[in-house]
């Protein structure tokens, strides 16, 4: 039998996504860190093999089941659990927000259910008010979230640290250990990236190229993206 321990180890911070959730009326930002379903499927090839795990989905995409083949009792299982429909692709967002919460049971990111809340006060630049009859603050083209640079510090697979620096290299976000230093996020070479991208003849070549590139990354080259699927469709 696999060490299924394994799955429970933290996730690398560079499989963790982040993103805006919510503003308040004093524009301060709370932001989600969440997994995304590629995510689970590398932790599960990686400590059981691809060929010694399958999912399964019941009720409409509602519910999954993830089972490991149990060499010991020569016996597929499994742990299952229910997903929420998302607000765009509403079947395919289902099926995967099922499929993360049974992985959820197994381990795998288990450790998210533990990161503090994160709150951080948005500048000038990164925040506006929109809509009259209800007005409330969205963030702008400005805020850069994919662009930061996060560090997570664990203790015994428990997070005791969590820091985020922005694209110009100030520490946005402090909690838990005091003594830690943050390399700065990256430079983007954002030309170098878009012609990657405008280099693509089809558009499987296109999806490739983009999808091998980082979080932020794609953020910065999304509307070159969005061109070339135009102009190879």
């Amino acid at each position: 039998m696999k060490n299924l321990e394994l799955l429970r180890t933290p996730l690398k911070i560079n499989e963790i996504d982040f993103r805006v959730q919510s503003i308040n009326n004093g524009k301060y930002a709370t932001i989600l860190a969440y997994k995304d379903a590629r995510v689970d499927m590398n932790r599960l090839d990686d400590v059981v093999g691809a060929a010694y795990w399958k999912r399964e989905h019941f009720d409409g995409n509602t519910r999954c089941r993830v089972s490991i083949w149990n060499e010991d009792i020569n016996e597929w299982v499994g742990k299952e659990d229910v997903g929420t429909q998302s607000q765009t692709e509403k079947e395919k967002g289902l099926a995967s927000d099922s499929f993360k919460r049974a992985c959820f049971n197994l381990g795998i990111g288990r450790e998210l259910y533990d990161y503090p809340q994160i709150s951080i006060l948005l500048k000038e630049n990164e925040v506006q008010l929109t809509g009259q009859d209800r007005p409330k603050y969205r963030a702008t083209f400005d805020l850069k979230i994919k662009e930061w640079k996060w560090v997570s510090v664990f203790n015994e697979n428990k997070i005791v640290g969590l820091f985020a620096k922005d694209q110009n290299n100030v520490l946005r976000y402090s909690w838990g250990v005091s003594t830690i230093t943050i390399p700065p996020a990256p430079k983007l070479d954002i030309p170098r990236l878009n012609n990657r991208l405008n280099a693509c003849t089809t558009m499987a070549a296109l999806q490739a190229a983009y999808k091998a590139f980082t979080p932020a990354e794609q953020a910065a080259t999304a509307a070159t993206k969005d061109a070339m699927k135009l102009k190879l469709s």
